[in-house]
């Protein structure tokens, strides 16, 4: 379980400024459920985690530790636009998929 977790919180650390990422992809990367990586980053207190860059898979904002509100303002001050519906404008242009760090394959590898 705490593989599981460091291995989560590498690759959401891989998301720069400016991007966004979603439960399902990080969740496809090491072989787990879009859920379980939500719960990892729901338990997360790390703030050189950027957890408020996993969004859903349709571009919603969904949930963050810290609340809703905090999360958009954080998206915001990264120029990350939010509609009125919680949806990030312009998805996506704004999407990180390219986990290519070598790590993350170990990372892989040790959660399976």
């Amino acid at each position: 379980m705490e593989r599981d977790h460091e291995a989560v919180y590498k690759l959401v650390s891989l998301i720069p400024k400016g991007k966004v990422s979603t439960y399902g992809t990080i969740a496809k990367q090491l072989g787990m459920h879009p859920r379980a990586v939500g719960m990892v980053l729901h338990k997360n207190k790390d703030k050189n985690v950027p957890c408020h860059r996993v969004v859903r898979a349709k571009g919603s904002v969904g949930g963050y530790n810290k609340g809703i509100d905090e999360k958009i303002k954080l998206l915001s001050l990264e120029g990350i636009k939010i509609d009125r519906k919680y949806n990030i404008l312009d998805f996506e242009s704004k999407l990180f998929k390219d986990f290519k760090d070598p790590e993350i394959f170990l990372l892989r590898s040790c959660s399976l």
